[in-house]
């Protein structure tokens, strides 16, 4: 009974683990947008490779890059609201 039980916890589990990445995109397409976006995102930013590092990160989770070099966050609420392990923001 305990086997059936843990067997069928960690087929939840992954189930959910996978169901929360969405639908694939091609990755030529979502790399073709993010990689546009994220060159306006961090065209004046002062580190410009880590910012295009962590644009491109957060662009291939939330599908979207708020509009200009800063700010604007609220345009999409999974870049705005993705944290660092310090608790700061993810994305640039």
């Amino acid at each position: 009974m305990k086997l059936m039980l843990a067997t069928l916890v960690l087929s939840l589990l992954l189930v959910a683990t996978f169901a929360e990445s969405g639908p694939a995109e091609a990755p030529s397409d979502i790399s073709g947008f993010c990689d546009e976006k994220c060159a306006v995102r961090c065209s004046k930013a002062g580190r410009q490779n880590r910012c295009l590092q962590y644009c491109r990160i957060c662009c291939a989770k939330c599908n979207c890059v708020p509009s200009g070099t800063y700010g604007n966050r609220d345009e999409c609420p999974c870049y705005r609201d993705w944290k660092n392990p310090k608790g700061g923001p993810k994305c640039p």
